[in-house]
């Protein structure tokens, strides 16, 4: 081994102008220090095989990056390195050799002069810029003081770590470097210490870092600290619980946690749980009686054992026997008219009865607008056969956890809306409403909650349904399920497929006010503080409401706008004012102002290029204003009101066949090219889709082209197509009975919706004409009058304003009495 040499020989010492370049990955030796480094790159075993005499001096810079990765030397070109004296060597298994390395001073590499078989670079010794002297001893002090301080915090550092730093402050380069090497900084902040030839700016670099790992260790010292503190604590706790046992056990009292376990498992014998549920709670006590009251888990398991033994697991309602008359009397007391629905939910429930309760069948579902009584169906339903009634509103649910609850392993964790149901009617054959099913989210990052219900509307399957929560099978067969939706086909279809569907279309005016008086009229007499000798309603006067203000399917606004009059006249009354108001049309219009729904002239006059249309909506149905308008231009067509793809179609198909049928409709050729057409739907802000408005856009366009007006007091639907076929549409029901209430007393239809009439109310097929089409040219024939020119001018229209008596009258002209004719 070479003699160690004095630190002034070192330095002064002449370095070659070029040396063999070796690259270390995870360490560096700065000047003046040594230390042992293990070999194994392929190029530095050759620069030591090809210099083996003693006293080798090399360049060592820092390559970094894992051990893998090739070395590129031309990137050490300008940086900073060591010039480093090998002093021993000791060969070691696998291709290794261990050598010893003196840094000698800091080199700049000015170049790479060979590569292979291992590089060698050019060198010069590198400068080094003295420390200011105002701000060296503060730099040195604190640097002095962090690592002070680090070593009294962090193990791995020696004690005499500050008292090296305290013997080299009078060389602050060598100071620098010595902190660098004995604080244990990752080998990327050494070689920035090395790169760093102001020394100044070398002191602030280590400072900055020590003061950081300062902080850090503080922190691991505090949690540290803190979590030794946790541990004694329970450790306490323990030994103090162990005495106190052993205290009541020498007096003869018992344990609270050995007392609360023996209740509950004489509650679990008690409630008489299925085989498989009373196993998983005995085992539950069991774990229960091993944990400390303190215990997290000990809260989770007490919990999971109060829902398995609140449960109805056999509890069932007292009357099993259905009975029909009494079901019958029950929907007839609190609803009027709804026949059909009425009718399917009785032969729903005698099959119930005639097969022993046997509850494999389908599962009832009713449709139709909001404030029709779907709800108000399944509580009549439960107080008919005698069931505890509930109602889940899923409206919004778009967690999958919400039906089948969560798992025990979730804070916090809960069964789902079913099991929650069931522990609050405590029976297992209550009647569940599934409020707004349709309304369900489905397919999110929470799992599809529809899916989930596939399960549970399932007789097949839903006798042992598992919520994740109890994870034990509970049988839901008994349950008798009831959904409502306001639009079907928001229902997924596989979930569609497992419900009887009984749709409610909506109320005629007559049975709203039929409603009123056996229903609404008492029970908001009631609720307003007021009497029948305060208020009078005539049949007159609730027919307008229902006509002018409430002109919906159900009976929502229709109550609202009563309660409105009731109200006035319960103000009147606190004030002193004393007999009876008579409401009559005048009064209605002096409380709920200027009739929302207004029935004008213009309405039933003949017009170019309007014409009334029918749609469905979730609401119910409604009438669809067309519009279209010709203008000098050069035949483009624009379409406007937010219409849907499908509609946007059938505008096209529309057009095309309106130019198919020029010549009959009596259109000149030259009009498609002199004029441009623009179809409109009003309501713009409302999307509209659909292919049953193509009857009432083929006339629209027909009628703009042609300057042939149209009967307004007809409304039409139906499907068309380019060869002029009219197709079936669907919503029938929903759409008659939005033309009745809007006191039109002639449709258009399709032929093949003839069938559909079964489902309209007697009274409005009464004082409705139909006319079934299956061609567009009987459309035309019917609904679309001679030019203006060709007409003789027709006489004053007598319009009725609707409702002024209980049976309407419809609207008629002299001058299309033939049409009328057709039309019926």
């Amino acid at each position: 081994m070479a003699k160690p040499q004095r630190k002034e020989e070192i330095l002064k010492s002449e370095l070659p102008p070029a040396l063999p370049l070796m690259a270390l990955r995870s360490t560096i030796v700065y000047p003046l220090g040594t230390i042992a480094v293990q070999m194994g790159a392929p190029e530095n075993l050759s620069l030591l095989r090809a210099y083996d005499e003693p006293g080798l001096v090399v360049a060592l810079v820092v390559a970094g990056g894992d051990h893998d990765d090739p070395i590129d030397s031309q990137r050490f070109v300008g940086r900073v390195g060591v010039a480093a004296r090998v002093h021993e060597r000791i060969n070691l298994p696998g291709d290794t050799v261990q050598i010893t390395l003196q840094g000698l001073r800091r080199i700049v590499i000015e170049g790479i002069n060979q590569e292979d078989p291992y590089p060698i670079a050019a060198i010069r010794p590198a400068k080094e810029t003295p420390a200011d002297p105002s701000e060296l001893d503060d730099l040195v002090t604190r640097v002095i003081s962090s690592a002070e301080t680090l070593a009294e915090l962090v193990d791995r550092i020696p004690d005499e770590v500050p008292a090296i730093l305290k013997m080299n402050v009078s060389d602050p380069g060598r100071f620098a470097d010595l902190a660098a090497t004995n604080m244990n900084f990752r080998i990327s902040d050494k070689d920035e210490v090395l790169q760093r030839l102001d020394v100044g700016q070398r002191l602030r670099f280590i400072l900055n870092r020590l003061e950081r790992e300062v902080a850090r260790a503080r922190v691991m010292e505090d949690v540290k600290r803190q979590t030794e503190i946790k541990i004694e604590q329970h450790q306490r706790e323990f030994y103090l619980r162990q005495q106190l046992r052993a205290i009541q056990a020498e007096l003869g009292e018992a344990d609270p946690g050995e007392k609360e376990a023996v209740e509950l498992l004489k509650k679990i014998d008690e409630a008489k749980l299925p085989e498989r549920v009373g196993q998983e709670a005995r085992r539950e006590t069991e774990r229960l009686r091993q944990l400390s009251a303190a215990s997290s888990e000990y809260q989770v398991i007490r919990t999971y054992l109060d829902w398995i033994l609140s449960l109805p697991w056999n509890a069932r309602s007292g009357d099993d026997e259905i009975a029909l008359t009494k079901v019958e009397s029950a929907l007839d007391g609190r609803h009027y008219g709804l026949s059909e629905a009425k009718e399917r939910i009785i032969e729903f429930l005698a099959v119930r009865k005639l097969r022993g309760g046997d509850p494999h069948g389908p599962i009832l579902c009713f449709v139709g607008p909001p404030g029709t009584g779907k709800t108000s169906l399944g509580e009549a339903i439960a107080t008919s056969i005698g069931r505890e009634f509930y109602r889940i509103s899923v409206g919004g649910v778009r967690d999958e956890a919400e039906i089948r609850g969560h798992r025990r392993t979730y804070v916090g964790a809960m069964p789902g809306l079913l099991i929650q149901a069931l522990r609050r009617v405590q029976v297992k054959d209550p009647v569940l409403m599934i409020d707004e099913i349709d309304k369900m989210s489905g397919g999110g990052p929470s799992g599809d909650p529809t899916a989930a219900m596939l399960e549970v509307l399932d007789p097949s399957q839903n006798d042992a349904f598992v919520d994740h929560y109890l994870n034990l099978p509970f049988d839901l067969s008994g349950v008798l399920f009831v959904c409502t939706a306001n639009n079907l086909f928001d229902i997924p279809a596989p979930l569609r497929d497992r419900m009887e569907i009984i749709r409610i279309a909506g109320y005629t005016v007559e049975e709203k006010v039929e409603i009123a008086w056996r229903y609404m009229l008492p029970r908001l007499l009631e609720e307003h503080g007021i009497s029948d000798k305060d208020i009078q309603f005539t049949d007159e006067s609730l027919s307008f409401i229902s006509n002018r203000y409430s002109r919906e399917a159900g009976l929502r606004n229709f109550e609202r706008n009563i309660a409105a009059i009731m109200r006035k006249r319960a103000r009147k009354k606190a004030e002193g004012e004393e007999g009876a108001w008579v409401i009559d049309v005048d009064k209605v219009e002096e409380v709920l102002g200027i009739p929302r729904y207004a029935v004008e002239e213009v309405d039933i006059i003949p017009e170019i290029g309007v014409v009334t249309g029918l749609a469905w909506t979730s609401t119910g149905g409604d009438l669809m204003v067309i519009e279209a308008l010709r203008m000098p231009g050069n035949g483009r067509m624009t379409v406007t009101g937010q219409l849907g793809d499908v509609m946007r179609e059938s505008v096209d198909a529309a057009y095309s066949y309106v130019r198919s049928r020029a010549a009959g409709i009596g259109i000149a050729d030259a009009t498609f090219k002199e004029f441009d057409i623009h179809v409109h739907l009003p309501a713009g802000a409302i999307p509209k889709d659909g292919p049953s408005a193509g009857i009432s856009l083929t006339l629209a366009i027909a009628s703009a082209l042609s300057q042939r007006p149209v009967r307004r007091d007809v409304a039409m639907t139906g499907e068309v197509t380019l060869r002029g076929k009219v197709l079936e549409i669907g919503g029938v029901k929903e759409k008659v009975l939005a033309a009745y209430r809007a006191g039109l007393r002639q449709l258009i239809m399709p032929k093949a919706n003839e069938k559909d009439l079964r489902d309209v109310p007697e009274e409005v097929k009464k004082q409705i004409a139909f006319s079934f089409v299956a061609t567009m040219d009987e459309v035309l024939r019917l609904a679309l009058l001679p030019a203006e020119s060709e007409m003789p001018k027709p006489p004053e229209p007598r319009v009725e304003t609707p409702r002024e008596s209980s049976a309407p009258v419809p609207m008629t002209r002299e001058s299309d009495a033939e049409l009328s004719a057709d039309l019926a």
